[in-house]
């Protein structure tokens, strides 16, 4: 049992690297996989995307079950059946050849998510280093911050050379022969509960902590600060043209904010014991809205809007990369440390009805002679107000501590 003080480097290595595969191969697949899609199944961009929010909906769902599992010491079979599940959805998504069988493999996909991506990956390193998570999330993300970086170029060239059921039958392999392994020889020896290891019913004590004030508005935080990191990359593109920037700025900039991200967190793994924790967890949401605020105002600068854009860049790029961290530690650090996969859990529903629903919003708001402008307020609203429920929840804990 590894319950030390230092997290392990060589065990939290390993399980970045399953991170950076399985977000890359999984999350960041689908963009790539719509045209050709779409052009052999004869799909419209709607029934295409729709088995996108059919994934994360699913994975919602499986969020609290997960959780749970993790919470009595399975996270071995948890993690490992998730990535050989992966493995098999991305075989099979490989033979689709209707609608149905479409959706299917990508419901089947948003159960290995909730099985392998972050949550359940932050809740395994809680409970095994309760003394210094926060560092191993940290490190666990420089290389899962890199995703989109290593497996849309690679994944592009796959289809490109080999065509898209032949990329999947490759990015099948990556799970089944590296990440299933990694999983079930690095998670050997996983903590277990003192309590409630063999009943279904919830304990007294994580009742009592669903319902206490820290949780409820970390819950806010999370549902409504995902959101937005969900929403604006959608529409990004669409949004820097209509503000009459160039082609190649239209471009450079979204991919540059993937690069800001890893920016932020390295910063952040460098310098966070020279400052106070719960002084960078208030500080860190409020990049997001100085940057939406940017955004919004970038348009009044006419040609020197570029600028602005760029400051809009590093705020949420940084603010973006760190929240991760903010997010993954939020609830071990003011609500509880011993159920904490469970207590991510139970937001995994709201977080998922908002990350499928909110893209969906800002298309929805917008407008031909007013543009995406209603749709920024409402961001920079959601964002200020999330902000600010952290906040509050970090009172509430402190004080009950006092």
């Amino acid at each position: 049992m590894e319950n030390h003080v230092q997290h392990a480097p060589r065990l939290v290595g390993w399980l970045s690297l399953a991170q950076l595969i399985s977000w890359g191969s999984t999350f960041y697949t689908f963009a790539l996989l719509m045209a050709p899609l779409e052009r052999e199944l004869g799909l419209s961009r709607a029934q295409s995307s729709l088995a996108f929010s059919l994934a994360l909906l699913v994975e919602g769902l499986m969020a609290y079950p997960v959780g749970r599992w993790i919470d009595r010491g399975h996270e071995r079979i948890v993690m490992t059946a998730g990535s050989l599940l992966a493995g098999v959805c991305l075989l099979l998504h490989s033979q689709v050849t209707g609608i149905a069988g479409f959706y299917a493999v990508w419901a089947g996909l948003g159960v290995a998510m909730a099985a392998v991506l972050y949550s359940t990956a932050f809740a395994v390193v809680t409970r095994r280093f309760p003394n210094d998570f926060r560092r191993a999330i940290i490190t666990m993300t420089f290389l899962g911050g890199l995703a989109s970086t290593v497996f849309i170029p690679l994944t592009a060239w796959l289809i490109a050379n080999w065509g898209w059921r032949q990329a999947l039958v490759a990015l099948a392999l990556f799970h089944l022969l590296l990440c299933a392994p990694l999983h079930a020889y690095t998670l050997r020896g996983a903590p277990r509960t003192l309590s409630a290891v063999g009943t279904a019913l919830l304990p007294p004590d994580v009742t009592r902590l669903l319902r206490s004030a820290p949780f409820l508005l970390i819950g806010v935080f999370v549902v409504l600060l995902m959101a937005v990191m969900v929403a604006l990359p959608a529409h990004m593109v669409n949004l820097l043209r209509e503000n009459g920037l160039s082609e190649a700025w239209v471009i450079a900039i979204p991919a540059s904010i993937g690069v800001i991200q890893v920016l932020g967190r390295l910063l952040l793994f460098f310098f966070e014991h020279h400052f106070d924790v719960h002084l960078a967890n208030r500080l860190i949401p409020c990049l997001v809205p100085m940057g939406l605020l940017a955004l919004l105002v970038a348009p009044l600068f006419g040609a020197a809007q570029v600028g602005v854009v760029l400051l809009f860049v590093l705020l949420y790029g940084m603010g973006n990369g760190m929240l991760t961290i903010v997010k993954g530690t939020a609830i071990a650090q003011y609500v509880n440390r011993d159920h904490v996969a469970t207590l991510n859990g139970a937001l995994g529903l709201p977080l998922a009805l908002s990350r499928a629903g909110a893209p969906l919003l800002v298309g929805l708001l917008w407008s031909p002679t007013a543009g995406y402008g209603s749709a920024l307020w409402l961001l920079l609203g959601m964002s200020v107000v999330g902000a600010g429920a952290l906040m509050l929840a970090q009172r509430y804990a402190l004080a009950s501590e006092a």
